[in-house]
């Protein structure tokens, strides 16, 4: 790997392979309806700034990855499960490249690439990357802004470049979902600053800058969200998404006792050598402080954060970069070592647990997904929901959705979708419309065009088990 072509070469070898396979084949699920209704919404009214779910705003998360899948759709001109996870497939294959490139001198060229493989084929990161929710984002612009710091420190440059491009992306990552990752991004910087004994990085003017541009992307669009939108309403909002945390709002103990375990799943199979590690088989000193340091760094914010009443073990995930660097820092400096008494003692058989890692996460992504695909083709109940649907209503009329919330299988409907607020606000020359089950008796009885009557064609059941209703308004 001493050539950096050919590492690049490697890394998007294994990231098309992980990644690519089956993207777009299995119906989206989950809140990736929330990521993706909104960028169409965007795309046809020409609004980015507020992004809306139904006919509301939606307060709850900053826009960022809406407008990837806008700029996504619009990119390649069609609009599918493919096109719309792209993103974040692209955010994952971003930080392994930043590992093989920017952190290259700092971990030498076997530990960067090995770090970025890590990086790849965990559970947590496979997952997420195929998915178009926030996490992947979130958690790379996270990754982006600790390798960028830590590199050009370990490097020793000047200090404008160790703060400034990696508050870019932790600007990036306010827009993506909020400030939690400012805590993960701190943690590293100061565990290493505090074993270094070099406080006097954090007074120079460059962070100060630093933290001028990250409060200045989050406003270049925050401040027009704000003229736009009720104020008030925003802010409630906004507040009521870290308060709600640390209140315990919808506390579960039982969930909230296994968030440490299930988030340690996110890093298998990697996490299983951290048992072996001994950061005093490092060959110097300065290379035992940093690996302490990301050590604490890694560890406090991972409890911490999972520790949170009402937390959920995909807030912890931003510590996958730093522990893919920590645990390839380990490898090339072969602080490996197996317990007294066990057989395997050499360094290939570590190596061939690297090997064997790094191709379990290439078995799942170039054929566990397509498997899954296959299994799944006909069980997909969002897109029975939205096939129903389709057959009965033709391309060339308006479907009206009346205050309908958030519905994913909006995104497979083929007609055009308009929303209104009420039944009233229904035009007269309706044809379709949909309503949710507690509009029914409302919709069947209402006399506003009469002496056309709207008569029930369909219900269609997601994977949700939520009815929607369609009604054609016929003689």
């Amino acid at each position: 790997m001493n050539s950096r072509l050919r590492a690049i070469f490697v890394v998007l070898l294994v990231w098309a392979v992980i990644y690519l396979p089956a993207l777009g084949s299995i119906a989206i699920k989950g809140e990736e309806g929330r990521r993706i209704l909104p960028a169409i919404r965007m795309l046809e009214s020409g609004d980015y700034i507020v992004p809306q779910v139904g006919s509301n705003p939606y307060f709850r998360k900053p826009p960022l990855v809406n407008w990837l899948v806008a700029a996504s759709f619009r990119l390649f001109g069609v609009r599918n499960e493919w096109t719309a996870r792209l993103p974040s497939a692209v955010a994952v294959l971003a930080v392994a490249i930043a590992f093989v490139t920017v952190a290259r001198a700092s971990l030498a060229p076997m530990g960067s690439t090995i770090a970025a493989l890590i990086w790849m084929t965990n559970i947590g990161v496979i997952e997420k990357g195929r998915l178009i929710e926030i996490e992947a984002l979130y958690v790379s612009l996270c990754g982006l802004a600790i390798i960028f710091w830590l590199s050009f420190w370990i490097q020793r440059k000047s200090p404008w470049l160790i703060w400034v491009p990696a508050s870019l992306f932790l600007g990036l990552g306010l827009l993506a979902k909020g400030p939690t990752h400012v805590i993960f991004f701190y943690a590293i910087v100061l565990a290493v600053l505090w074993h270094a004994k070099d406080w006097r990085l954090l007074l120079h003017p460059a962070h100060f800058a630093a933290i001028a541009v990250v409060l200045g992307i989050t406003a270049a669009w925050a401040i027009p969200f704000l003229h736009r939108t009720t104020t008030e309403l925003a802010v409630l909002k906004w507040s009521g998404q870290f308060t709600g945390r640390l209140k315990g709002v919808d506390f579960k103990f039982v969930s909230w006792i296994q968030n440490i375990p299930r988030a340690l799943i996110y890093f298998l199979p990697w996490v299983l050598l951290f048992p072996f590690v001994r950061f005093s088989k490092l060959r110097d000193g300065t290379q035992q402080r940093l690996a302490r340091a990301l050590a604490w760094g890694i560890a406090v914010p991972f409890l911490a954060i999972n520790l949170v009443p009402s937390a959920v073990p995909r807030y912890s995930m931003p510590v996958i970069a730093p522990a893919s660097w920590l645990l390839a820092m380990s490898y090339v400096g072969n602080a490996l070592q197996w317990p007294q008494g066990m057989a395997m003692r050499n360094n290939r058989a570590w190596t061939q647990i690297v090997a064997v890692f790094v191709g379990f996460g290439l078995f799942i992504g170039a054929i566990g997904y397509p498997l899954t695909a296959v299994i799944l083709s006909n069980r997909q109940q969002i897109k029975k929901a939205a096939a129903e649907i389709n057959t009965l209503v033709p391309t060339s009329e308006i479907l009206y959705a009346v205050d309908p919330d958030y519905q994913p299988v909006f995104f497979y409907l083929k007609a055009p979708l308009e929303y209104v607020s009420q039944i009233s606000d229904l035009p007269a020359n309706t044809h379709y419309f949909l309503v949710e089950t507690d509009n029914e008796a409302e919709a069947a009885a209402t006399p506003k065009w009469a002496p056309r009557r709207a008569r029930l064609l369909a219900r269609a059941r997601d994977y949700r088990k939520r009815e929607l209703l369609l009604f054609e308004v016929r003689p």
